[in-house]
């Protein structure tokens, strides 16, 4: 049985465009085989079509493999820089999101923008069409969008969001790998210490009451601690996972989101850090929403509900209310104490000579540097410290369990001798 015939469009790294017949079971088939010779997709159509029934081949989600199930951050990247891509090459916008649908490898977002593109044929805009997905497609993404349709400049629009997105991944990724090494020495220490607890602990035991020996001080509280922590395992742990869940709903409500953001900021470096981090996002996303045409204080609007603090939301809020009264940005940035001064004289430079985009855009850039390079350094600082940590907890314990056999035995060969 002869395989069906896919035509296809592809462009190379170089943007190089070009166009072929490939034999496949499937257009599956044919994605994957193009994919691994590193070929940006633009569009695939199956030739035994007849020509009234002439439109591009859509993957049903039941046959296509996908490697994971939640939209992530990366989905978002590759949607907006392959629109763009496929837009500014002259292929529609029906299309474009057609060939973006087959190529996407995360089972909710496949099923979203397949939704889309069914919305979009139906005469819906992109805008419009994305705001039916708000978990996904906040509002920043929707007023873009809306700016760059009534202005004819939507690849540019998808090109600037490709750019903040692959700013925001690469920042995420820096905080995230600095932390993995000391979280997973950390658990490695506390696992070493139940085991020692659970499984060890007892059999030292037995042999020192069998011994009937006098044990010392550290051994003794030792053993006192690992009984403790097997007698109150299930309450421990059950106490553990029940505090953590309080927790979180606390920290879910407006006070005690509050109460627990004061007291990051009120600590030292912490503070520090995350007022940085807090300030990277307002003042990105405030410079490519000025930058693509939004007014300032639609995008303040936008940028109270997108920062995920309250204490910043607060004082946009603030900053917006002023804003609305006729004052300049700067003003209410610097009543506010929450901007170092710093940010504050870009700022202000940046209204005086009108080029406040690109003033907001190296405030972002500074902090983000800055963020990136304390959490470097803090990687490399903290990994050593949490070696010796690993490393001393499990000496202790080895000491203290060794230690009354070596007393005995020092003992013993002391009562052979005075014999």
């Amino acid at each position: 049985m002869d395989l069906p015939k896919f035509s296809y469009v592809v462009k190379n790294k170089d943007g190089k465009t070009y166009r072929n017949v490939m034999d496949a079971a499937s257009q599956e088939a044919v994605v994957q085989k193009l994919q691994k010779e590193n070929y940006f997709i633009v569009s695939i159509k199956e030739l035994t079509l007849s020509v009234s029934k002439k439109k591009e081949v859509k993957t049903a989600p039941q046959l296509k493999k996908f490697t994971h199930k939640k939209s992530s951050l990366q989905d978002l990247l590759s949607f907006a820089r392959q629109l763009a891509t496929m837009l500014e090459a002259g292929v529609p916008l029906i299309r474009s999101l057609g060939v973006i649908e087959i190529q996407v490898e995360s089972e909710e977002f496949f099923k979203v923008v397949q939704k889309i593109r069914k919305n979009v044929e139906q005469g819906s805009s992109l805008s419009v069409a994305l705001s039916h997905y708000p978990k996904i497609f906040n509002q920043f993404w929707v007023s873009l969008l809306e700016v760059g349709e009534a202005s004819g400049t939507i690849p540019i629009i998808l090109n600037r969001l490709s750019f903040y997105l692959e700013q925001q991944a690469s920042f995420r990724s820096t905080i995230i790998s600095s932390l993995i090494y000391p979280c997973i020495l950390f658990f490695v220490a506390m696992g070493a210490i139940a085991f020692f607890a659970l499984f060890v602990g007892p059999k030292f035991e037995d042999i020192f009451t069998s011994m009937n020996a006098e044990l010392p001080w550290i051994t003794a509280q030792l053993l006192m601690i690992f009984k403790i922590m097997r007698t109150q395992f299930p309450l421990i742990i059950g106490g553990t996972i029940a505090s953590f869940w309080l927790f979180k709903r606390y920290v879910r409500t407006y006070h005690g989101k509050m109460a627990f953001e004061k007291f990051l900021f009120s600590l030292p470096t912490v503070g520090e850090v995350l007022q940085s981090i807090v300030i990277e996002r307002f003042t990105s996303q405030m410079s490519i929403l000025i930058d693509s045409g939004v007014p300032i204080l639609y995008a303040l609007d936008i940028a109270e509900r997108l920062v995920d603090n309250t204490t910043c939301s607060l004082i946009i809020a603030q900053i917006k209310e002023a804003v609305k009264e006729g004052e300049l940005l700067v003003a209410p940035m610097e009543r506010s104490g929450f901007f170092p001064p710093m940010c504050i004289q870009m700022i202000m430079v940046g209204e005086e000579t009108g080029e406040l985009s690109k003033m907001l855009k190296h405030v972002a850039e500074f902090y983000q540097t800055s963020v990136e390079t304390f959490m470097k350094r803090f990687g490399t600082l903290i990994e050593p410290f949490m070696l010796v940590f690993m490393g001393g907890v499990i000496g202790v314990i080895l000491v203290a369990m060794f230690l009354p056999m070596f007393n005995i035995a020092q003992l013993g060969g002391g009562g052979g001798g005075a014999e």
